[in-house]
């Protein structure tokens, strides 16, 4: 087949990285090993279309799927050898970590625990003084990582809400917030010739870090549930990441990952009011044990962009419903046809 392989992102085949001419043979090679591939790609070869299974690098074919001519011909759902789950996150994150990625830091042990396996460039945004730019610059001291600290501009945040509502599944003041501090992280990250970023996103659904478990009374219901919700938080962060040509790779994701996780009992995720208590144990091995318990808030308010867009909502005249703040502005957003 003479077709340019046009390959985004990178291919796995149970841990090791797949230069082109191996990509090559499997497709050709037909459904087998095509259905095992793992990674974060979308690839293009002639008649030929298919996507990493949780279709995180955005692509023209649908998710987890290997298509010719636009038909389906097998689904992509890799199944790499179980690890222990210390194990499986570092294989997750040393396989994201090549040029051209930098990790989002922001002080939590989510991200930390990135930043301490991959050894790449870091970097942080929050408003300026705001507790995560701190937090971050802190961690990066003790682990020695390369951070450059990108504070927002609190008068750019209207601005940056207004372009990402249109682009979002859900236009709640919480789904804006993050998406807004997404997109000053996406930026910067572009910005700095970055084309990946390394996030920390899942782990507190996979490992119940959320404050709200500690008050649930079906641990395992509601942490169901905010799993099945990620798709929806990961169309919402890629496409605010698409405005800058860039993609967010997620290692806790990775199918050994949830695979290691699913293997802990439900109970154990939080212990004596420690939420992600296993990921804690976890990180431990490469972390200073402060930064392995550590507990932090939410990006959106770590970052100190939702006092900004609260702020902006009062100013608005929108007390206390912020999300009528959002109303307005979306709406302004039509009338002006964008």
């Amino acid at each position: 087949m003479g077709d340019e392989l046009r390959i985004r992102g990178w291919v796995e085949d149970d841990g090791r990285v797949l230069i082109e001419d191996e990509i090559r043979s499997i497709i050709s090679g037909g459904c087998d090993r095509i259905s095992r591939l793992g990674g974060e790609f979308s690839i293009t070869w002639g008649r030929y279309r298919l996507r990493d299974h949780l279709g995180i690098v955005p692509g023209d074919s649908p998710p987890g799927i290997f298509e010719e001519n636009g038909k389906m011909i097998c689904r992509i759902s890799p199944d790499p050898s179980p690890l222990p789950l210390a194990k499986a996150i570092e294989t997750a994150v040393r396989l994201r970590s090549s040029p051209g990625s930098v990790v989002a830091l922001s002080g939590g042990v989510d991200s930390s625990l990135i930043a301490a396996i991959a050894e790449r460039p870091c970097i942080g945004v929050g408003i300026e003084g705001s507790h995560d730019l701190a937090r971050a610059r802190d961690v990066a001291r003790v682990i020695g990582a390369d951070f450059t600290p990108m504070p927002i501009d609190p008068d750019e945040v209207e601005d940056a809400l207004r372009r990402i509502l249109p682009l979002l599944p859900s236009t709640s003041p919480v789904d804006a917030s993050i998406a807004v501090t997404a997109y000053f992280l996406c930026r910067a990250a572009s910005d700095l010739g970055y084309d990946r970023i390394i996030s920390g996103q899942g782990a507190d659904e996979i490992f119940c870090g959320y404050s709200r478990y500690l008050e649930s009374s079906d641990l395992g219901r509601d942490r169901a549930a905010d799993i099945a919700d990620l798709p929806r938080q990961m169309a919402r962060d890629q496409g605010v990441a698409g405005l800058f040509g860039i993609w967010i790779s997620l290692p806790y994701l990775d199918m050994r990952v949830m695979r290691a996780a699913g293997e802990i009992p439900i109970d154990a995720m939080i212990q004596s009011g420690v939420r992600k208590s296993p990921l804690r144990s976890a990180a431990r091995a490469f972390l200073p044990a402060d930064i392995a318990s550590y507990e932090k808030k939410a990006m959106q308010y770590g970052s100190g962009v939702w006092k900004v867009i609260r702020d902006l909502a009062r100013e608005s005249g929108f007390k206390r419903a912020v999300q009528g703040y959002m109303n307005q502005l979306q709406e302004g957003e039509a009338e002006h046809g964008f």
